[in-house]
């Protein structure tokens, strides 16, 4: 999804924002360590990092939301005073997070007015306001309703409108965080587009992605932070993505390649007419043994339902589903007694007890198992000498099984999940989003196991909204859209799956 990027930034051109030896510390830890960093007029500047690398706390106090412990910020060479989100606002940085922050009861015009008036205005200046929103979204083509209700936008939609409340407010600098992540590719072309008549029309752009291919596309220079630290800043046109990924982690990071299956087997995982909660209408499909089955969609369409009703959390309203041929009982013990490994999407409130030890952790699925419990009593010399071979057999790195979980990291803690699930050799796993916020070398560790796990012949259900994730690892791929599954195929494009996710081709029910 390439795009121009934007005017050529001259060397000796005053920057429209200027950070220099940014310091933020909380307690002991040091979230931004001596930053400093310029972006030019017309620019769009990427920033890389990992989860914790620090660059939520530096779009942070650039937007006044914190307050720096040192170092200075000019905006189009004035000094910004800090912690004052509202001056940050009239110096033109308006900022677009991921998650939107639109009241859906309202019309887009309410959204982009909100916060614009006095409290105690007599009257409202909605005619001018609308004629004024309409000339912003016709000259960067941002078409959209003003009088249309936010919860009828699809995301992209949505996404128009946090882009326009930032314009109408006189936005010369735009922080965009993750903006693609939940756009189908249609509509992150679409955006790529409107940036496009952004940075020509001289506004700036910084572009914070974990996304590597839109960042090399997108940006014209590159800003690498790891451990709080600006380790470098490339020229897009000069790396790649193998730089990238090991200025990001520190190291070099090889992808896992998947093979055609080794192991063939039957039908492990079989899910007909499967409606469950509000949003889950209707899903058929087969997982066979040896094979990787991905779900992808829009977030909201569905697939948390689905993940929550193959976990046994939550009951279905209609159809079944059967493992290894047997229907299950909808609780989580029925599902783990069948051989279903999970992979819950939030690991810290879903996959451990974060207050409890490793060793606790690591057996909590199997506790009641004889190799762990004698006479209702728990054989602790038992579950610490599994625990300790789960931490080495998958790498899980931290202070001990006897430290609380809750003190790993993510990545350590999502080895621990996938360790705990992995090691009994299920036949079924279910992965929902099993690399959502992890760092390269983690996401590159859990891709491998997967990969172990099908090439051993397990039949897994792979739940990403991750395109590259599952185009890197699935054999068959199916569509949730509204709450209706597609049928599961191989051979998607990218244009073909993005129509789908929007709800361009008819589900397929098997």
């Amino acid at each position: 999804m390439p795009m121009a990027r934007g005017p050529a930034h001259r060397e000796d051109a005053a920057p429209v924002l200027r950070l220099r030896g940014i310091t933020k510390r909380f307690g002991a830890l040091t979230a931004n360590d001596d930053i400093s960093l310029d972006l030019g007029r017309g620019e769009v500047l990427g920033l890389l990092g990992e989860n914790g690398a620090g660059k939520s706390t530096l779009v942070s106090i650039l937007f006044g939301h914190y307050v720096a412990d040192g170092g200075d910020i000019e905006v189009f060479g004035r000094p910004l005073p800090p912690g004052q989100p509202k001056v940050a606002l009239a110096a033109g940085i308006g900022m677009v997070h991921q998650h939107f922050t639109l009241a859906d009861n309202l019309s887009v015009l309410d959204n982009v007015l909100l916060g614009t008036e006095p409290l105690l205005q007599p009257f409202s200046r909605r005619g001018g306001a609308r004629a004024r929103l309409l000339e912003t979204a016709t000259r960067f083509g941002l078409a959209v309703d003003p009088q249309a209700r936010v919860a009828d936008l699809s995301v992209g939609e949505r996404q128009r409108v946090e882009i326009l409340k930032a314009l109408y407010r006189g936005a010369r600098i735009l922080i965009l965080d993750e903006p693609t992540a939940v756009l189908t590719p249609q509509e992150a072309q679409s955006l790529f587009a409107t940036l496009r008549t952004l940075t020509d029309d001289g506004l700036s752009i910084i572009f914070i992605s974990h996304k590597l291919n839109e960042i090399l596309a997108a940006c014209r220079r590159v800003a690498v932070l790891r451990q709080g630290r600006l380790i470098a800043v490339r020229d897009a046109a000069g790396t790649d993505r193998a730089e990238l990924a090991a200025l990001m982690i520190g190291r070099r990071v090889a992808s896992p390649e998947r093979k055609p299956a080794s192991v063939e087997r039957g039908v492990l995982l079989s899910v007909r007419d499967l409606a469950a909660g509000t949003k889950l209408r209707r899903a058929s499909f087969d997982v066979r043994g040896g094979e990787i089955v991905g779900i992808a969609g829009v977030s909201g369409n569905g697939q948390a339902q689905l993940a929550d009703a193959l976990f046994g959390l939550l009951p279905a309203n209609r159809g079944e589903i059967r493992v290894n041929g047997e229907r299950v009982a909808a609780t989580p013990r029925a599902f783990i007694r069948a051989g279903v490994a999970r992979v819950p999407e939030d690991r810290g409130a879903l996959g451990v007890v974060g207050d409890l030890p490793v060793w606790q952790n690591a057996i909590a699925e199997r506790y009641r198992d004889a190799a762990f419990s004698r006479f209702g009593w728990l054989r602790r010399a038992a579950a610490r000498v599994a625990a300790q071979q789960i931490i080495e057999r998958f790498d899980v790195r931290g202070p001990g099984i006897d430290a609380r979980t809750r003190s790993l990291s993510g990545g350590n803690i999502q080895k621990l999940v996938l360790g705990r699930v992995l090691i009994t050799a299920p036949e079924v796993v279910v992965a929902h989003q099993p690399t959502w916020g992890l760092d390269l070398g983690a996401v590159s560790y859990v891709h491998t196991q997967l990969l172990a796990a099908r090439d051993r012949g397990a039949a897994i259900l792979l739940i990403s909204e991750d395109l590259d994730e599952l185009f890197a690892l699935s054999d068959r791929i199916a569509v949730m859209f509204r709450g209706e599954l597609s049928a599961a195929r191989s051979g998607w494009t990218i244009a073909d799956i993005g129509l789908a996710m929007a709800g361009g081709a008819e589900p397929v029910h098997g």
